[in-house]
């Protein structure tokens, strides 16, 4: 029996092991196996492999039963999912439905999660922006949260390598706050957005209007094609698997790429339990998996443990490593794990119309839009709130299509629609502060389907973000109306945290072990094999969408465990 054991432990152990495979997950795999280590990646869900599938992706609107819509019964059934904007009839198969995995809501929070090979990298909004120095530099200008091990040069390098790698199209708009980087040709600005950019950057100095940066390819696609991918074209249903790997995901890039060398496993349907830690070693040795569908439990082993199973998971599945050493949760010493938690603040909208114009119109699709860098509190506080928001800006000529007539009729009348006003929309994105109340912990009653603890989740908006949800109002309102914009409408959707699906922290790096989880290298002060390089690391949140600096993370982070853990 004892060369049964030994014989099992030898099969089951790798070089590394990689708890998820979405977007650092996925990263950190390709990483690792391009140096040669063999990696084992531990998936949840199913398996989804690139092109083979994505069911819906070449599916026209009248191929739906319900025209993309969900039915009512099912919208009952899944309430906190069915507030996503994305979960429709094209995608829902991509997203957890609510009774798959229940958590506990002590305050409203939407959790929105995709168990399956790739994440929710089949699901993201692809938007790509660097952090700055004033980013990091947030939580030692105010003293909220604590202060950040790395800054911008930390990154820089490793920002050009990823985004050679996942391809961005962007272009180079020298803004201090938003660092250019390694951008394919980027993609206009409608002429309402040109004209909204002009007024903007006249009348109100230092504020700007760019072409968002998204992870499409829009160029060099004799590199591109070596990953087995090709040109982005504009289809704009990404949601549902790009099968010309258009869009980045893990799925269609780094997964694929890993594979490749022959050094990857992938498992699915394996939830991760716990991380196990050896006492006399004094190090994390393995993982233990339970089967999504047989409750079978496996024990994986490896000298590296990559943690990026997305925020909230990755503080689950730490929180639930208990032993001896660590009674409260791996690594969790000072009892800071699962706290701080933040997110994006998303709810400010702003429309209006503009008659101007007129000689242009809009035709096609893309898949980004305008993009407003933060403005607000950069070069002092000037306002009576921390941090600040960035917006996204569209403007598309609105038109009439005469859809009557059969034939010939009804192709003339479609093919000359009349047109009117250009419709103007703004949303926000803000950055929360990170805050000891708000946290995730886990239940010590209520189970899931695997037996693991269910997640409470106690997060929630406090006057620093309803402060500035107004400011966001009344400044996007203010430069719509120096434009000449009418009808113009503000709101506050209210819509409750979570349904960013930006959540962040509670395994936050920082200087000193007795208020930060991580140090600046992404490994557990006090079990330095474990890395998380995940949304659950952040010590804030910044403005900027969070992914293409997960991915950073992880490359980074991979590169320090190869030079360093032996």
């Amino acid at each position: 029996m004892a060369n049964l054991n030994i014989k099992s432990k030898q099969e089951n152990t790798y070089g590394a092991i990689v708890i998820g495979s979405g977007m650092s997950g996925g990263f950190a795999a390709k990483e690792l196996c391009d140096k040669g280590v063999k990696t084992l990646v531990l998936e949840r869900g199913r398996s989804v492999i690139h092109n083979k599938d994505y069911p819906t992706t070449n599916m026209m609107p009248w191929e739906f039963e319900h025209r993309g819509q969900m039915p009512e019964d099912i919208q009952r059934e899944n309430p906190v999912v069915s507030r996503c904007y994305a979960f429709r009839e094209d995608a829902a198969h991509f997203f957890v439905k609510d009774q798959e995995h229940p958590y506990i809501q002590e305050k409203p929070f939407d959790w929105i999660r995709g168990y399956q090979t790739g994440g929710k990298s089949l699901l993201w909004a692809r938007q790509v922006q660097r952090w700055s120095d004033h980013d990091f530099e947030g939580p030692a200008r105010d003293g909220f949260a604590v202060d950040w091990p790395i800054r911008y040069k930390d990154l820089a390098p490793w920002y050009s390598y990823v985004e050679k790698f996942v391809g961005v199209a962007g272009f180079h708009d020298g803004i201090p706050h938003l660092p250019d980087g390694e951008f394919l040709p980027g993609i206009e600005l409608t002429a309402a957005e040109e004209y909204f950019k002009s007024v903007v950057e006249q009348k109100y100095p230092g504020r700007n209007v760019i072409s968002g940066r998204c992870a499409h390819i829009t160029g060099n696609a004799a590199y591109y094609a070596k990953q087995g991918r090709g040109i982005c074209q504009h289809r704009t249903i990404c949601q549902r698997g790009c099968p010309f790997g258009g869009y980045f995901s893990s799925n269609s890039a780094s997964l694929p790429w890993a594979q490749r060398t022959g050094n990857l496993t992938l498992k699915n349907n394996a939830v991760v339990h716990s991380i196990i830690y050896d006492d006399a070693q004094q190090k994390a040795t393995g993982v233990r998996v339970i089967d999504a569908n047989t409750k079978e439990v496996t024990e994986y082993f490896a000298p590296i443990i990559f943690v990026n199973a997305s925020a909230l998971n990755t503080n689950l599945i730490l929180l639930n490593s208990t032993s001896k050493r660590f009674p409260n949760g791996l690594g969790n010493d000072n009892g800071l794990m699962g706290k701080y938690v933040a997110f994006h603040n998303y709810r400010g909208g702003v429309s209006g119309e503009y008659d101007g114009l007129k000689a242009f119109t809009t035709e096609g699709k893309r898949p980004t839009s305008g993009y407003m860098p933060r403005f607000r509190n950069v070069d002092k506080q000037e306002t009576n709130f921390l941090r600040g928001y960035a917006a996204g800006i569209h403007g598309s000529r609105s038109k009439d299509v005469n859809y009557s007539g059969t034939g010939a009729d009804l192709v003339k009348n479609m093919m000359n629609p009349s047109y009117g006003p250009w419709r103007i929309g703004s949303h926000m994105m803000g950055e929360t502060i990170p805050k000891e109340s708000n946290y995730v912990a886990l239940d010590t009653d209520k189970k899931d389907d695997w037996g693991m603890p269910q997640l409470k989740v106690n997060v929630d908006y406090d006057q620093n973000d309803l402060d500035m949800i107004q400011d966001y109002r009344d400044q996007l309102a203010e430069m719509f109306d120096e434009a000449g914009f009418k009808n113009i409408r503000t709101w506050d959707d209210e819509r409750r945290p979570g349904l960013d699906i930006h959540e962040m922290g509670g395994v936050r790096m920082g200087h000193d072990p007795k208020t930060s989880l991580l140090n600046k290298h992404h490994q557990l002060h006090a079990c330095p094999n474990v890395y998380v390089t995940d949304g659950a690391c952040m010590t804030s949140t910044s403005t900027q969408n969070p992914s293409l600096t997960y991915m950073v993370f992880a490359a980074r982070a991979v590169d320090h465990a190869m030079k360093n853990q032996g």
